[in-house]
């Protein structure tokens, strides 16, 4: 039961009526004639195994549990497993401690030619297959071979190499540093991951090195996902998937989030941090290219990625994404090596970057879409001639993780979850910090060397640059020295499969995203607000809105943070007065400084990463309805918002504040799933509550006014309890509706201020219990003189 209701969470499907017949797998290595028979329906591109082959593997496992000589010990001829963390004699790895310790020694020492050593293990599979890959050959002599002087130079190829999306909480600050300055040395591209950035390393040090990482990560929790780190960011990826763990959020227990974590991650010290598995504002390709509107807006340089995991039926949703104006689809493997995702996962989730990139290549040129997209591909890359092949099926840009994590000293230890890492890579520890020996020269000299590999295997294919490589799937074949025998009935010719195009058809992105940012009503606000812009003068604009004005206030706030940082602007300094219906996303990633007043509704996503800055709506003037009853705005009001104040007057939709992390709001009703995952901030309900209230909730204050005690059973108690407010938070309550009846005009909040004494009873606080617990050892630490992280970090472990 428990297997399948995983699986049911991962596939987003809710009922078991749902599962039954969903048809929800994908059989990889499986013949065509075994699958008609007993997985009727179930995708098997590539052939494999029979019954014959089954049955001789169980032969061998039976024989080996079962010897013929009786008095042979059976438990020492059982195969050792492995497939988790390496065994002698057990499952094979190509990270194993050969290639591990010569990978170490050929970066540490600059060594090629050991280099030379590692790669040739690591792309010897012909008689113990690990990879798809390991199946091709190349075709040389198609075409003439080149002078390798006329190959491009390894310091433009570096450029096209990026490190994958590890964030910060999941590695060490000196494993993310050291990569990000080695990635900015060479060109290449650092990723965040989802855990936000430091501002201390958007400034670079004073021997010239940056820390700051190229590609920021929006991942479904927004962590650290603010108006500055997106203004900061020479490409924003979209995380729709793990390619170690497709279909789940991430969870980072209190004990690891460390004070130095919390604070990048805008979150309390001790408490644990669950990211939800889907991105609540993406429910279909539309919302997809809503999110990727909003990332434009709030970083007009920038490209905007979505990281999409290897599978059936990928191509579809690359051509969609690429429709939706996203300048680069990242097609992530299976085969992750991130320590810190379960077994079945690691083993039984997503496909091998090979047929994802393949169908993502033949997709987008079936349907004229390969010139305005970038690919990019990710999934133990290893060698260069990983590189050559991944090019050669239709990738752009290549992508590194395990990698660079080994030659920086990772020993694939597999504790990465544990706060354990015993030489510092993946831990928060200060005592494993220290162990850390890796250093951005070794993680350059990996990169220069594999760059090195590709061209001389570009020269040997008679090509000038990996640009006139992409795509050339013709220079593949399938290799006729695989001696194994599981190997002999796949058929590989779907990879291998060029698309009926035009000859001379292009095959790699040429042309730019139109992202319509020239056509929005931001335009008109920043031209009306440069002397508040330029000097810091209080602006006001009044200006009506319509419902096709979407991300309103975004790409206005974008130059404020661009030109002031986080700090913004004093508030107030830019008031922009509304008439109208808002489109989606009002007020996104906006920063101290704006005010957008609103006289009129708005649509979903309302104040999503709001950063600082004000957000008031409130029903027109001259409305003849009870606002209190009415909705004033959509769903996910307020998602992933860290700081500002928001102010509804009216009932709004499903998950208001989810995942908020620092804002105020206070609002007059909301639907179901209030509060989901919320880790910070405090949020004000005026008025009834949908179903499982606080979901998730790990941080923050939420407080109801529950004058008919219904909120118990709309609660979700899992991780909440329901408190009577103290004096103090009466106070702050008392504050807020004022503010709410000062800014909105709001019937309901005079008529609790004007019985205060009374209604105020009627309030009930939602505490998470965790934060709770840290929150309570921090002020007991204060009033003896103590150590409060350590306190803190003390409640944390429990």
């Amino acid at each position: 039961c428990a297997g399948i209701l995983k699986v049911m969470s991962k596939m987003g499907i809710s009922t078991v009526a749902s599962y039954t017949g969903a048809q929800i797998f994908e059989a990889i290595g499986l013949g065509p004639e075994l699958v008609d028979k007993y997985f009727t329906g179930t995708a098997s591109r590539l052939g494999g195994i029979g019954l014959e082959e089954i049955a001789a593997a169980v032969a061998v496992r039976h024989r080996r549990a079962f010897p013929a000589n009786a008095t042979r010990r059976a438990h020492r001829t059982i195969e050792a497993g492995g497939e988790y963390q390496w065994r002698r004699e057990g499952e094979y790895h190509l990270f194993n401690p050969e290639t591990v310790f010569k990978l170490q020694h050929a970066t540490r020492e600059r060594r090629f030619d050991i280099f030379r050593e590692y790669t040739r293990r690591v792309d010897d599979q012909s008689n113990r297959l690990g990879t798809l890959r390991g199946l091709f050959r190349f075709r040389t002599g198609v075409r003439p071979p080149v002078p390798i002087e006329e190959v491009e130079p390894v310091s433009e190829i570096v450029k096209r190499f990026a490190t994958g999306a590890m964030s910060y909480g999941s590695i060490s600050k000196e494993a993310h540093e050291t990569l990000a300055i080695a990635m900015n040395r060479i060109g290449g591209k650092s990723n965040t991951g989802e855990g936000g950035e430091d501002a201390d390393r958007y400034i670079p040090d004073p021997n010239g090195d940056l820390r700051r990482s190229a590609v920021k990560q929006a991942a479904s929790g927004r962590f650290g996902v603010t108006s500055e780190y997106l203004v900061n960011a020479d490409d924003i990826q979209i995380k729709m998937a793990q390619g170690a763990k497709p279909g789940e959020g991430g969870q980072l227990p209190g004990h690891k989030v460390y004070p130095w974590i919390a604070k990048t991650r805008h979150s309390t010290p001790g408490v644990g941090l669950i990211s939800p598995p889907p991105h609540h504002d993406i429910y279909s390709i539309e919302d997809l290219a809503q999110l990727i509107h909003d990332l434009k807006n709030a970083n007009p340089a920038a490209r905007i990625h979505v990281k999409l995991v290897a599978e059936v039926g990928v191509g579809t949703v690359a051509a969609g994404v690429s429709k939706a104006h996203a300048d680069v689809v990242l097609i992530s493997g299976h085969d992750g090596g991130t320590g810190a995702s379960p077994l079945t996962s690691i083993k039984h989730a997503g496909a091998p970057w090979e047929l994802g990139l393949a169908e993502t290549q033949q997709t987008l040129l079936l349907n004229d879409l390969r010139d305005r997209i970038v690919v990019q591909v990710d999934g133990q890359l290893k060698t260069g001639r990983d590189v050559v092949i991944a090019a050669l099926l239709g990738a752009e840009e290549f992508g590194f993780a395990t990698a660079p994590l080994v030659v920086m000293g990772c020993v694939m230890m597999r504790v990465c979850h544990l706060d354990t890492c015993p030489v510092g890579v993946a831990t928060q520890n200060p005592e494993l910090r220290k162990k850390f020996s890796g250093q951005p020269e070794f993680v350059v000299n990996f990169f220069e060397f594999i760059a090195e590999e590709v061209r001389e295997m570009l020269a040997e294919l008679g090509f000038r640059s990996i640009e006139e490589a992409v795509g050339q799937v013709e220079m593949l074949d399938v290799t006729d020295a695989v001696d194994h025998w599981k190997a002999s009935g796949l058929d590989l010719t779907p990879i291998l499969h060029l698309p009926p195009v035009e000859p001379g058809a292009v095959r790699h992105q040429r042309a730019e995203q139109d992202h319509g940012l020239d056509r929005a009503l931001d335009q008109m606000l920043i031209k009306l607000a440069e002397g508040a812009l330029s000097d810091s003068r209080p602006v006001t604009i009044d200006i009506p809105i319509r419902n096709t004005n979407r991300t309103v206030g975004t790409l206005l706030g974008s130059e404020v943070t661009r030109r002031y940082g986080a700090a913004g602007l004093p508030d107030e300094t830019i008031v922009v007065n509304f008439t109208g219906s808002a489109g989606t996303s009002f007020g996104a990633f906006v920063p101290r400084g704006i005010t957008l007043r609103l006289e009129g509704d708005a649509n979903d996503y309302v104040g999503k990463g709001l950063s600082g800055g004000r957000i008031v709506v409130r029903p027109p003037a001259d409305a003849n309805f009870a606002a209190e009853r009415n909705v004033i705005a959509g769903n996910v009001i307020g998602y992933g918002a860290t700081s500002g104040e928001m102010y509804l007057r009216g009932l709004v939709g499903e998950r208001f504040c989810v995942r908020n992390s620092g804002a105020i709001a206070v609002v007059e009703g909301v639907g179901d799933h209030g509060c989901e995952y919320m880790t910070g901030g405090r949020t004000v309900v005026l008025g009834p509550v949908g179903r499982n209230f606080a979901a998730g909730m790990s941080g923050g204050i939420a407080f109801v006014y529950d004058p008919h005690n219904k909120l118990p059973v709309r609660v979700n108690p899992e991780m909440v309890e329901l408190e009577e407010p103290d004096a103090e938070d009466s106070v702050w309550l008392r504050h807020r509706v004022e503010c709410h009846r000062h800014e909105t005009g709001s019937e309901v909040a005079a008529r609790l201020l004007s019985d205060w004494a009374s209604v105020s009873k009627s309030f009930v606080k939602v505490m998470p219990v965790d934060y709770k617990r840290v929150v309570l050892a921090a002020e007991q630490a204060r009033a003896d003189g103590t150590d409060e992280v350590a306190a803190v970090m003390a409640a944390a472990h429990g």
